[in-house]
């Protein structure tokens, strides 16, 4: 491989990870808020993300002018489209993780008690953030992590991610069925649980996004 091409992929790698730090720094910000009931750190988390989008097409941009530059031999070529896949799935995590912010604030401004499930939000929001920890060490990695490694442990955060939100899911419906005038805001409770739930789901879609570009085969056996 030229060493101009392998630039231009440890740099494309270098903006993927900075856009994952991003989306953790504002996930680790949105749980310290709720945790300590600090209402000024939700804004500040969404902050974090106020490029999101911008700066997702600007990897794309990147990706899209290597293909045309470099005509990347099959393995390159597998890598580009994987890191062209991941940035979609990085934005839609980002676009969820600010609109959960934003309507977990909006909750508990208005006066909703979410006391019985504090606990469990508390450990699914952990485990959407280490699964994306993980990834941006394997990103870090300059000679690549173990992506079969990687998959697995993003896969064990994920089935934890499922179990919570389902202990979850059965507790707020008992509290919709309860709770007389209050069923529907905790109908939009559900809903916005529903946002961290999703993003452990694309979390194994980077995973397993990363397996293929390590490994090949056919994309969708990963999934």
């Amino acid at each position: 491989m030229l060493p101009r091409y392998e630039n231009k992929l440890s740099e494309i790698r270098s903006m993927i990870s900075t856009l994952l730090l991003q989306i953790i720094h504002s996930s680790e910000e949105t749980l310290l808020a709720f945790e300590n009931n600090q209402n000024e750190l939700y804004e500040t988390a969404r902050n974090y993300l106020k490029s999101l989008q911008s700066d997702a097409n600007k990897i794309d941009n990147e990706i899209i002018k290597t293909f045309a530059l470099f005509g990347p031999e099959a393995d390159e070529l597998r890598l580009l489209v994987s890191y062209l896949k991941m940035t979609n799935e990085l934005d839609r995590i980002g676009d969820g993780m600010r609109k959960y912010s934003k309507r977990l604030e909006e909750h508990l401004n208005g006066g909703i008690d979410l006391s019985i499930l504090t606990s469990t939000i508390i450990q699914l929001h952990k485990t959407t953030i280490n699964a994306l920890h993980y990834i941006h060490q394997c990103l870090e990695i300059k000679e690549g992590c173990d992506a079969e490694e990687l998959y697995r442990k993003v896969m064990v955060e994920e089935s934890k991610n499922d179990d919570l939100f389902s202990i979850m899911e059965k507790e707020l419906l008992t509290l919709v069925i309860s709770s007389g005038e209050l069923s529907v805001e905790y109908v939009k409770v559900l809903g916005t649980l529903r946002k961290l739930e999703r993003s452990g789901d694309r979390a194994v879609n980077i995973a397993a996004l990363l397996l293929y570009a390590q490994k090949g085969g056919e994309m969708q056996i990963y999934n």
